[in-house]
């Protein structure tokens, strides 16, 4: 099984097309309290001008953690894009964040915390607000999510009750069982929490606001579902 670094968040950012928004997501990180991170972008052959604004940032910004951009030659889609980032993680934990959400500054702090007092749990996520434009703060606080024994009720039920881009889960969960698959188009996201639970894997999510979800035109939840979550 891959050596990983222990301590170590690998935080795993699908891009594509998120010029808009990149510099928020990145500056997100930078904001962290929690600072054992190695930040993993993967740009899926976005169109607009991301990676100058990715490369420019760096500059900007000198950040003390190191920003990998693994710029694809074609379009894998997210749950390909995703993948990627997770092979190339080296972290005993790996986290998600999409190009166009933002982390609170405690999120990766409270995430190792609640994983390193709870030795039996595998994946945690975390309440969110979902915000449009202006203060993040003043944002929707997510209706949807579950927590402890309630969790595997609803995945039972074939519904939904984690936001993917909250999570945070052990490496060697992955190095295990594998990632998000194509099978589903749209719902990779629900596939793949639902292969932590029939590997009778305990997951959960945080009550604390650590994410702040961006509701725009262009998101892929609108593409499959024609709403965002959080509305």
């Amino acid at each position: 099984m891959k050596i990983r670094e222990e301590g170590l968040v690998s935080v795993v950012i699908p891009c594509y097309n998120a010029a808009p928004y990149i510099e928020d997501c990145l500056n997100g990180l930078l904001s962290q309290t929690y600072n054992q991170i190695e930040v993993i972008l993967v740009n899926d052959a976005s169109t607009d001008n991301t990676v100058k604004i990715v490369e420019q940032w760096i500059e900007n910004s000198n950040p003390s953690f190191p920003i990998i951009l693994c710029n694809l030659p074609v379009n894998t889609g997210f749950a390909g894009a995703l993948n990627i980032g997770y092979f190339m993680s080296t972290g005993e934990y790996i986290a998600v964040n999409d190009a166009d959400d933002i982390s609170h500054p405690l999120r990766f702090e409270k995430q190792v915390n609640f994983l390193k007092e709870n030795p039996d749990y595998d994946l945690i996520g975390t309440n969110y607000r979902a915000f449009t434009d202006g203060n993040k703060e003043n944002g929707k606080e997510a209706n949807w999510l579950y927590y402890g024994d309630d969790i595997r009720k609803i995945y039972a039920l074939g519904k939904h009750c984690i936001c993917h881009g909250t999570i945070l889960f052990r490496g060697k969960v992955f190095d295990l069982l594998g990632g998000p698959t194509r099978r589903i188009t749209g719902a990779e996201d629900y596939e793949f929490i639902v292969k932590f639970l029939n590997a009778k894997l305990k997951i959960d999510n945080l009550r604390d606001v650590l994410y702040y979800y961006r509701v725009h035109e262009k998101q892929r939840s609108k593409q499959f579902y024609g709403s965002a979550k959080g509305e």
